[in-house]
């Protein structure tokens, strides 16, 4: 006989009956952690600028958990215009709800320069996110009229993991969120972050994206409550390697009021991203620092700082893109890619011919971020 499915734990969020004492063993290494990391952040120029490809790598491995199979490198190539046969449409689907969620994510940094986090912004990025890909048809940046369900696709609702909130309850249950959201008189930052992303997924507030966009708040809160410099921080890596035990923590929440044990999970990861994400800045600072002196030296170009920096924003790009994003003029440009790609800074993906511009890579860059050698 199979379980039957967790309800959400309605009435009771914000929880009362939090065990501090387990908590604070965590709590200081994990704003230690997080405090380096952003010492690291204040000090990088255009930091995010220069992290963009760890922006997108997030955006990969966040569509990743919701079933996308999409690499980082075939989405910059995508976005880059090298659209060869081995990448499928379903992989170029793929590659826009990927895209969406970085244009998401920066729309919401503009909005939060000016403004407080407001359920109209989470809207906003929601409908951002849903733009031309699946889920379209599902009522983007609304919330749901009907009751949805969370488990094996296509099941019923009988042999669901997990209902949440009723949707009579939903608009009380966010405007409850909202407020939480916004509440700075909470003892620990991380955690309330940790339920308040509990929360939003539990009450899935959406009928499609929700766990993208939960993924998405994390780094805005970091960023809004100025515990980061720039909202470049990257937890995905931290729930896909340890995703069944993420699921089992959320639900635990609503069978068990397993706040403290959820809350250990997300300190825990927290703590863990902020030295791979720190470790991942610095391997990047240090590939930038080495770029820049290598192409001023080969190149003796008032143009050749600007050209790096396109390289690190872009990571793979056309000739045409190189020209008209790095702000370089076009005969100089000839010129700067012909030196970079003979001293194998960049490697050509696909040459240039007749009227198809050639593609190329920055592999150096895309490995870091990938954390492995695919170049």
């Amino acid at each position: 006989m199979s379980e039957s499915p967790v309800k959400y734990h309605l009435g009771k969020f914000p929880p009362q009956d939090i065990d501090w004492e387990r908590l604070i063993p965590l709590i200081g290494p994990t704003n230690a952690a997080l405090a380096r990391y952003d010492g690291l952040l204040s000090a990088i120029p255009n930091a995010h600028i220069l992290l963009s490809p760890l922006t997108t790598q997030e955006a990969v491995l966040s569509s990743k958990i919701e079933g996308t199979q999409v690499t980082m490198g075939e989405v910059l190539e995508f976005e880059a215009g090298n659209v060869s046969e081995e990448i499928t449409q379903p992989k170029r689907d793929d590659a826009e709800e990927v895209l969406n969620y970085r244009k998401a994510m920066q729309g919401c940094i503009q909005e939060l320069k000016s403004r407080r986090f407001s359920q109209h912004l989470l809207r906003s990025a929601h409908l951002e996110l849903m733009k031309g890909v699946r889920g379209r048809d599902k009522s983007p940046g609304n919330y749901r009229k009907e009751q949805n369900w969370i488990g094996p696709k296509n099941c019923p609702i009988e042999e669901a993991g997990f209902i949440p909130i009723p949707p009579e309850h939903l608009q009380q249950g966010m405007d409850r969120w909202e407020q939480y959201f916004n509440d700075k008189t909470q003892p620990d930052a991380i955690v309330q972050l940790a339920l308040l992303h509990l929360e939003f997924e539990a009450v899935h507030p959406f009928m499609d994206g929700n766990g993208r966009l939960g993924r998405m708040i994390i780094p805005l809160f970091l960023y809004h409550r100025k515990l980061l410099q720039s909202p470049d921080f990257y937890i995905s890596a931290y729930f896909e390697a340890n995703r069944e035990e993420y699921q089992q923590r959320l639900r635990e929440v609503s069978s068990k009021d397993s706040w403290t044990e959820w809350s250990i999970f997300f300190l825990k990861g927290v703590k863990e991203q902020a030295l791979e994400n720190e470790q991942k800045a610095r391997n990047i600072l240090s590939l930038y620092e080495k770029t820049k002196e290598k192409v001023i030296n080969l190149t003796h170009s008032q143009h050749a700082i600007p050209a790096v920096d396109y390289l690190f924003t872009a990571g793979i790009f056309s000739t045409p893109q190189f020209t008209k994003n790095s702000g370089i003029p076009k005969p100089s440009t000839a010129r700067i890619l012909t030196i970079l790609k003979n001293n194998n800074i960049i490697e050509p993906l696909r040459p240039g011919r007749g009227r198809r511009p050639g593609i190329y890579a920055f592999g150096k860059l895309i490995n870091i971020a990938e954390g492995k050698t695919v170049f």
